[in-house]
């Protein structure tokens, strides 16, 4: 068993991978991340204007690493804002395809090569309104980690497979089962999972910090199921589903949450503030 490495926030983390780990910085393993989803909100002169306000308030990458994911449009104009602040800014969506006829999709080459290197899929308004399954999704995960890009990869609450491992009985989500099959354990130390309980997302409803737990205990299990003990200790699993300023202190003092994922409480500066500075 390698070295076990202790985050900022004092929970165990998990045995620490090599110095070019992707996700690692400053000797920490698997840093909290709290990352607001603005969905299709803000304009170029909106989203400029709301970096500007925070980035100079964010704590050090080392400590807790600051995301945004805001429309394609919106990007590099962050991006320019942010420069030499911790903030770090995702794409909410990507293509399979580098490139072709492909008429309103983004390609994740495309991302890589502006300096966006992180990207949402899977998202649960995505599965509803585009229609998107797990086979789809499956072949953007793997297309984004081929173009360096680092994926968030959302699952919501379909619970409820059970697979017989050594004469015993393992409840594991079988969206995650498909979402990352065919991965190297490599790649799943890339990825970042997101829980999202369809029923808590913008309703207002947090889950409470035990249900959150336990769906992303679930995740981690099953991601052990796949890949081992080890590789499921290094990736970083995150909750989301109207979390605010009054539930992420909880949410993360859990053994299994290493983040959050924010929506409409991201939309306010004032408040995601309060968020990332709990």
């Amino acid at each position: 068993m390698g070295p076990v490495c202790v985050i900022n926030n004092g929970k165990a983390g998990a045995r620490c991978p090599g110095a070019d780990h992707p996700l690692n910085r400053g000797n920490f393993m698997r840093i909290p991340i709290i990352a607001g989803n603005w969905k299709m909100n803000k304009t170029v002169d909106e989203a400029v204007a709301f970096v500007k306000e925070i980035k100079d308030q964010l704590p050090p990458a080392a400590q807790l690493q600051t995301a945004l994911a805001a429309p394609t449009l919106c990007l590099m104009p962050m991006m320019h804002a942010a420069a030499g602040s911790p903030l770090k800014l995702m794409a909410e969506n990507c293509f399979y395809k580098n490139a072709g006829a492909y008429t309103g999709e983004t390609s994740p080459f495309a991302l890589y090569q502006a300096g966006i290197h992180h990207v949402i899929l899977g998202h649960s308004e995505r599965r509803k309104y585009f229609h998107e399954d797990d086979e789809l999704i499956n072949k953007k995960v793997k297309a984004a980690l081929d173009n360096g890009l680092c994926p968030i990869v959302c699952c919501d609450d379909t619970m409820g497979r059970r697979i017989a491992k050594d004469d015993k009985v393992h409840w594991v989500v079988g969206r995650i089962l498909a979402d990352l099959k065919g991965l190297s354990p490599n790649d799943i130390r890339k990825v970042t999972v997101a829980y999202e309980p369809s029923w808590a997302i913008g309703s207002g409803q947090s889950a409470d910090p035990d249900q959150a737990e336990e769906g992303c205990y679930l995740i981690r299990q099953t991601i052990s199921d796949m890949y081992g003990d080890a590789v499921a200790d290094d990736v970083r699993i995150l909750y989301g589903g109207s979390v605010t300023p009054e539930n992420t202190s909880a949410l993360m003092a859990t053994a299994d949450i290493d983040g959050v994922l924010v929506g409409a409480d991201s939309l306010d500066a004032k408040t995601f503030l309060e968020i990332v500075n709990h």
